[in-house]
């Protein structure tokens, strides 16, 4: 649940085309365009990289070695 209070209103430009692609990807998604925006914004800054990493099992990659590897690839993604 969000707690608006605690919300801040900012101001973002955007291009046309891009303003467009925003709301049909939200719409696609089925979200407002500002959790859509705030998801994005997250991912960019590397807020809530818990919640992917929880998911980071979930498809497959085509490869066997990938658990020997784990903390390598993790590493490499997380930018240590």
């Amino acid at each position: 649940m969000v707690c608006w209070h605690t919300m801040k209103r900012t101001t973002v430009k955007l291009t046309d085309d891009l303003d467009a692609r925003l709301r049909h990807e939200a719409a696609r998604r089925g979200t407002t365009i500002s959790e859509l925006t705030r998801q994005a914004v997250e991912a960019h800054l590397g807020v809530g990289n818990r919640r992917r990493l929880l998911a980071a099992g979930a498809g497959r990659s085509g490869r066997g070695d990938i658990s020997e590897r784990i903390e390598e690839i993790l590493q490499q993604e997380l930018g240590q």
